[in-house]
Formats: C-alpha cells, structure tokens, sequence
C-alpha cells in the first residue's frame, strides 16, 4: 500500500512540470523520427480489434436509441404532415445515410486507422485539420446537450424514490437558465456518467448490448403502459394534412434531408469505430441496423404520442415528460426504470456518437500529450461545465438551429473521405504515409489538397443562406428561393463534395498518391519490388502485397 501511495505521489508530482505529461511513444509507430504519435493514433493493435457484426449490432442500438430518434416523428408530424410521411422519411432517410456509413466505416474496418488519419489522404497533411477541429466542436456541441438532456431523466430516477425533490427552494438566478434542483441533477448525471466515458473503447461491447436490452425493454413498457391507459393508440393515426401541393413536396424533402443530417456526424468519423472490427464483414450490416432502430423507436414515440392524447389531454412526445404524469407507488416505479433506461442511453449516445470521437481527434492533433483517455477527461469537462449547455438550451434556440445547420460541413468532409478511397484511390492507400508529414498525402508545402479546398466550397456555399435563414428566420425573405437548396442540404453537401472532388482529381490527378496496392506496413516495400505476403515481416498488422 505505501509503494502505491509514493507512486501516486510522484506521479503528481510529475504533472507540474510540461514534461511529466508527455505520454510513451509505442515502438510501432510509423510517425517521422522526432514526431510523435500514440497508440490511440496509430494503427489499431491485433489485441484491440475486438469488435465483430453482433458489436455493431449493439453499438447502434446505442447510438440510435436516444431521445431524438424517440421524439424525431414530432417535428414531422408538428409541421403539418402525418405518420406516413414520418414513416418515409425515417426509412428514407436513414438508408441515405447508410451510404457514407458503409463508404467511410470500411476504412477503419480495412486499414484500422482512426478518422483523423484517414483525413489527411484527401484534404492533406494541414488541412485535414481543419477537418478534425470542425467534427471535434460538433461533438463537444451535442455532447453538452446529450448529457443534460441525461440529467432530466436523472431527476426522473430520484423524483420516483422522493417526490419531494422536485420541491427543492431554487437559488440560483433565474438568467443563468437552470434551476438548483437541475443542477443537483446534472452533477449527479455527470458523476455516474465520468467513469463509464473512461473504459477504452474496444472494452465497450457489452455495454452496447446491455443498453440494448434495457431501453428496449422499458419502451416496449411504456407502449403497453399508455395503450392500456388509453384503451388503445389513439387518433394520430387520423391526422389529416395541413399542408398541400409543392409546400408538402418541400416539407417531405426538408424533413428526410433533416433525418439524414441528423446522422452527419457519425456518417464522418464512423472510422473511429470501425477500426476496432476483427474484419470488416461489420460494416455491410448498418444498412439494416439504423433504419431498423430508428423505425422502431419512431413508431413507439408515434403510438405513445398518440395515447397521451386520450390519457392526458395533450400529444407529449417526450417519453420522459410521459413518465412524470405516473404517480402513486406503481407510477413513480415505472418512471424509476424509464429514467433509469434514458439515462443508460444518453450515456451510451455520448459514448457512441460524441466524446469517443472527440477524443480521437484531440489526441490526433496533440498527440505528445493527449490519449483518448485524457481527451475523454478534456471533453467531457469542457462539455458539460465550462460550455454550461443549460444556457445553450434555455436561452438559445437560434445557437440550437446553427448547430443542426453544422451538417453542411460535415456532408462534404464525409463524402470527400468516401470518394476519395473508392474512386480516386481505388481503395489503395499508404499506411505508413497517413503519419508522415513529408510523405505521399502532403501534396504541397501548404500541407493542402487544392482540389478538396475547390469541393469543399462548392458543397458548402449553395448552403449558407439557407443555413442563415434557420438561424435568423427574419432574413428569408430577402434570400427568396435560395434557401430551398438548405432543404436537402445533405443531399447536395454529399454528392456535389464527391461528384466535384471526383472529376477534378481525374482531370488533375495527384499521381504521387496513386499506389498499385494498399501498404499496410513499411514491410510492404522491399527496394521497390513486390513481396509475397507470406516473406513481409509482421509488425502487429497484416502485411500484404504491396507493390510501389
């Protein structure tokens, strides 16, 4: 026990100065001599590749059964249009999305590199980090409000056991936007949530899979719950159109491009997950997976939705707003479980969707001092205190506006990775070159790939007004038919970023990175000659044909 209580001591002791943070640099890295790089950076090791269809499975479970994906047919149906139309654009919407997620999620699964290595082969060397900080926001942005949208079910798990919590004297100003009893429940949220952001990330399948079962479970619950309330699901399904002609045809468009987008940023860094599948069989299967989950929860938000009409006098989407109506001792139990389940999903989207990723790319860019564990302690303190996402929500629904609009970014940055690998590549990419800041993927003395500049803009732009016109809805008149193109933002971000970027490397090739065969180590180049796969020597990854 002392010797572990002196080598705590001298541990931090060693943090005062700079040096005692910088962290070991693993023997196989492929970075240039003097750079620096990390386990979590390089290529996934053997022993981490741990993941299989069935984790995917899990992990998308996680990932998708949260809140938004319950409460998504609201703002559909809230806009004039009826289940139907809620229905397809779920369905519709998730398979587009599936598109970039198969594309981008076989790079991880092939190479086992994380999303910000994969960057650099087509924005380059710099830019790529540009790439990096832009998805690194975004998930601060929603895990912030991820994680107090956790701390509402939290207040649902106590107010269950002690009613009077809900009584607590307020004494916090109410321009700060949240409520002492809000703030108990937020730190006691984050307290719970710390530990379990901790667990490395190929440690993590099984709880995927627990969330699976519990928040199936108590949805399944609350269905049966407020049909038996009811008497049955209620008139939703009745609902006549509000909205006719071309208005509905945009409304359609606008809210399958929101579903899609609403995916964005798992659609771009998928990679940072992928690259923990054993093979890459995994990936084939989200074609399923998120259309499926997200259909599901739909429908379950649509019948209790529906029967709340009838129960309360009042369509409630929110399924926690649903269980704070359950009073008396079997009442307060079932909001118990419902809080306990949402508040397990909140942590496993934070898990999936936001602070993994976050991290990944923090420890990407600071590699001498950052690993994915300390990027998940940066990112989550930062998320949840120092950006205060009470405020965010309470007081900033134009911030909350901008932030959805954040997928015009994102869109091109996806689809750049996909075509880039695909078609300009040809699936073809140096390993070993993805670390090196003088190698293949440099391109210039800028570090920057020109002809992913041109696409990015040319995706982004046509955007802009549209995205303004969410934010401040005042200006739409002025911009006219401009913000139409916002409408199906995913669509025109995607396939113009890869149709542009596509034909101008064609027409302007980079013929420095077009290699004959994927190097997957710098075993793979022998004096330039090809080597049997069976004569590469072995690094902790395979080693293949790979002809330069």
């Amino acid at each position: 026990m002392s010797r572990r209580i002196s080598a705590v001591k001298a541990n931090l002791k060693s943090k005062t100065t700079k040096a005692g943070w910088v962290l070991p640099r693993p023997e196989a890295s492929f970075a240039d001599p003097g750079a620096w790089t990390n386990i979590d950076c390089d290529v996934t090791p053997i022993e981490r590749r741990t993941w299989s269809a069935w984790t995917m499975f899990g992990y998308w479970f996680s990932d998708a059964l949260n809140a938004q994906s319950w409460m998504a047919p609201a703002s559909i149906i809230a806009i004039g249009l009826t289940w139907r139309e809620a229905v397809v654009c779920i369905i519709f919407g998730s398979l587009v999305c599936t598109v970039p997620l198969v594309l981008n999620g076989m790079v991880g699964a092939r190479l086992h590199i994380p999303f910000p290595i994969a960057m650099r082969a087509s924005f380059g060397w710099h830019f790529s980090k540009f790439a990096i900080v832009t998805r690194a926001i975004t998930a601060l942005f929603w895990h912030a409000i991820q994680t107090y949208t956790g701390s509402t079910a939290m207040t649902q798990m106590i107010r269950a056991i002690w009613p009077s919590y809900l009584n607590i004297p307020n004494h916090i100003p109410d321009g700060v936007g949240i409520t002492t009893q809000g703030m108990i429940s937020h730190l006691i949220f984050w307290t719970i949530q710390f530990p379990i952001l901790l667990i490395p990330p190929h440690k993590l399948k099984w709880f995927f899979v627990a969330k699976c079962v519990l928040v199936v479970v108590a949805s399944v619950a609350t269905v049966i719950t407020m049909t038996t309330k009811a008497g049955g699901s209620g008139d939703i399904w009745n609902l006549p159109y509000s909205v006719h002609g071309s208005a509905r045809s945009w409304l359609i468009l606008s809210s399958l491009s929101s579903i899609t987008g609403g995916w964005a940023t798992m659609a771009t860094n998928i990679p940072d997950f992928t690259r923990y599948l054993k093979t890459d069989k995994g990936v084939y299967f989200q074609v399923a997976f998120l259309p499926g989950i997200q259909l599901m929860l739909g429908f379950f938000g649509i019948i209790c939705c529906s029967a709340s009409k009838v129960v309360y006098g009042k369509y409630i989407w929110d399924p926690l707003e649903i269980a704070s109506h359950w009073d008396g001792p079997a009442g307060r139990a079932g909001a118990f479980f419902v809080g306990l389940s949402w508040v397990v999903a909140q942590i496993g989207t934070n898990l999936s969707a936001n602070v993994i990723s976050c991290a990944n790319d923090i420890c990407c860019l600071f590699p001498k001092y950052i690993n994915i564990r300390r990027g998940v302690i940066l990112s989550t303190i930062t998320a949840a205190w120092i950006m205060q996402p009470w405020k965010i929500i309470h007081s900033a629904q134009s911030l909350l506006a901008f932030m959805a609009g954040l997928g015009i970014f994102l869109a091109p940055i996806a689809a750049l990775l996909s075509a880039d690998y695909w078609v300009v590549q040809r699936t073809k990419y140096d390993v070993p070159g993805l670390y090196r800041a003088h190698g293949r993927y440099r391109y210039n003395k800028a570090g920057t790939n020109w002809r992913a500049v041109v696409a990015f803009l040319v995706s982004v732009c046509p955007n802009l007004p549209g995205m303004a016109a969410s934010v401040n809805p005042s200006i739409t008149p002025k911009i006219g038919d401009a913000n139409k193109i916002y409408f199906m933002f995913y669509f025109w971000g995607y396939t113009s970023a890869f149709v542009v970027y596509t034909l101008l490397s064609h027409f302007f090739p980079a013929p420095e990175t077009h290699i004959s065969a994927t190097i997957y180590d710098d075993g793979d180049i022998i004096s330039g000659e090809e080597k049997a796969d069976s004569d590469v020597p072995e690094k902790g990854i395979e080693a293949k044909v790979s002809p330069v």
